[in-house]
């Protein structure tokens, strides 16, 4: 049962391209809870330190950029919208540069250390859905509901190349497949905080399932914990 002292925490862990970002959007609009996408931090940290000409194999000088970030989410009942340094960011930290980035330097201690307390920031009243890599392992280790969202490479490179051709951007399938199993493995191996399910985690493997078929599996786990 959820602790009453706490507002309720559910985290959504999982590789990139698992869908564990719509999901979440679509269970914090549903239970009316607060949402937390912990990669657009990373992301941001990265789009900011490429601006300002920093090297992300840096972490002495990425790890001040994270500190200083000043960023906004300005949530309205459709979408998200996310400011930096006043300036709208939404599609550009989507960008695959920009993704790449953002693994590179969550491997940075200092770096995760810094972004750490930021994210514990968002857990208020009434509740909050947390989404990223380490949600239910170390920011929110006592969530009341932790899921671990997962796909196959092949599954995961076929969605992120349809959004891509929505946008009008050219993309090679099998390089997208490459830069997918290297970005797990560089989040699977890394030293601090690697990409794992939570010992307590339900892992849910969506190659083969629908967006609603995952959103009402995640729905019914929730009711049976909160």
């Amino acid at each position: 049962m959820t602790n009453q002292r706490f507002p309720t925490v559910i985290t959504i862990d999982g590789p990139s391209g698992s869908g564990k970002g719509t999901l979440s959007q679509m269970l914090a609009r549903q239970l009316g809870y607060n949402l937390l996408d912990s990669g657009a931090l990373y992301r941001l940290v990265a789009l900011a330190s490429m601006k300002r000409g920093v090297n992300l194999a840096d972490e002495q000088l990425v790890a001040p950029v994270a500190l200083a970030l000043n960023v906004k989410f300005l949530v309205s009942e459709n979408a998200t919208s996310i400011i930096l340094d006043g300036e709208d960011v939404t599609d550009a930290i989507r960008q695959e540069v920009v993704s790449m980035g953002a693994s590179q330097i969550a491997a940075h201690p200092t770096v995760r250390s810094a972004l750490l307390e930021r994210q514990r920031v968002f857990a208020t009243t009434p509740g909050l859905v947390a989404d990223g890599r380490d949600m239910g392992t170390e920011v929110f280790p006592d969530a009341s509901v932790k899921i671990f969202l997962t796909a196959s490479a092949e599954a995961r490179a076929e969605r992120r190349f349809k959004q891509l051709q929505r946008k009008g951007e050219a993309v090679d399938k099998a390089n997208l497949i490459a830069d997918i199993r290297e970005r797990d493995e560089r989040d699977s191996k890394r030293a601090v905080s690697p990409l794992k399910p939570a010992v307590d985690a339900t892992i849910i493997d969506s190659t083969d399932m629908s967006i609603e078929q995952v959103f009402a599996r995640m729905l019914s786990l929730i009711k049976q914990a909160v």
